[in-house]
């Protein structure tokens, strides 16, 4: 296994050139190829469970919860009443977990390509794919696309957890993904996806940005802080066809004693609102043309990447 070399896990990927995250490696409990792609589960030194997709880690034990919670919660809690929500991706059953603790959701479907993805994660990360014995849960095994276009219309939350933009989930980068998730909504109806990294990844933002912006009459990029993501942080692009949408100010917000109860650990009212705040160079690099953020001097701090 290439990855793994001296008990150790490094995370090599043309994404982010010149660097590696690597993880010291207990045991391998899994590897195998699905129809689609490498899938490795190991049990790390200090990280817990760690599954890793093609060579990239999706999701550690110690801190997935920063990533499920986020993506889960801010559009969620952006809606003031959702009721159905569409999860793409998210075989982990993490998001699944966060989604089942809003009792205002009348009901969940998930799309995911890969079977085998829910089945290892099942077996070897229990405490996130317990988002599957959610009663309100209908699991699709298959293309999000073709599931989008049979039910035009038909849910307030749309949330994407994607892999990289490489591979399977590349397509789900692209405008005309976009277009399927909005002509799926319902009135008022909010999208979350994951948005990469801004150390990484600010061409492809901007991207997204602008072509978000032409489809959709509110869009924001917000951020959380995650250790094993490359560079430590993961964004998420929030679209809203609602154009009075304030994604810095949520409309629901957990009591201090729904957080403890229902274990949220990274996710408040006071970090819905943090996320939005960016970086100078990255409020910079969003707000301006295209072709002066791709010239942005090195001591700006930025690190685009197409």
């Amino acid at each position: 296994m290439d990855a793994i070399r001296n008990g150790w896990f490094s995370e090599l990927s043309p994404l982010w050139p010149g660097q590696a995250m690597s993880l010291e490696v207990e045991e391998v409990l899994y590897h195998g190829r699905s129809k689609y792609q490498d899938v490795l589960v190991f049990k790390s030194k200090t990280y817990g469970n760690v599954l890793v997709l093609d060579g990239v880690i999706q999701c550690t034990e110690r801190d997935e919860y920063s990533y499920q919670e986020m993506i889960a919660h801010l559009p969620l809690m952006s809606h003031p009443n959702p009721k159905k929500v569409l999860l793409i991706g998210g075989g982990d059953g993490g998001v699944l977990r966060e989604i089942a603790k809003h009792s205002c959701v009348e009901s969940v479907v998930q799309c995911e390509i890969d079977d085998k993805v829910i089945e290892v994660s099942k077996k070897y990360l229990p405490k996130m794919a317990c988002g599957y014995d959610n009663p309100k849960l209908t699991v699709n095994i298959g293309d999000g696309f073709d599931f989008m276009k049979k039910n035009k219309g038909s849910f307030d939350i749309i949330i994407t957890d994607s892999s990289d933009p490489i591979g399977p989930a590349e397509a789900l980068f692209q405008k005309s993904y976009y277009e399927l998730m909005k002509e799926a909504l319902r009135p008022g109806g909010i999208v979350c996806t994951q948005g990469e990294c801004m150390w990484l990844h600010l061409d492809l933002i901007r991207d997204m940005q602008d072509f978000c912006g032409s489809l959709y009459p509110h869009v924001a990029y917000s951020y959380c802080t995650i250790p094993t993501y490359p560079s430590g942080q993961i964004g998420f692009v929030l679209c809203s066809t609602n154009p009075d949408t304030n994604f810095m100010d949520p409309v629901r917000k957990f009591t201090e004693e729904q957080l403890e109860e229902l274990n949220i650990r990274y996710y408040n009212a006071d970090i819905h609102r943090a996320s939005f705040v960016l970086p100078q160079f990255v409020k910079k690099a969003l707000k301006a043309p295209k072709t002066e953020a791709n010239n942005q001097p090195e001591e700006d701090g930025q690190n685009g990447e197409k």
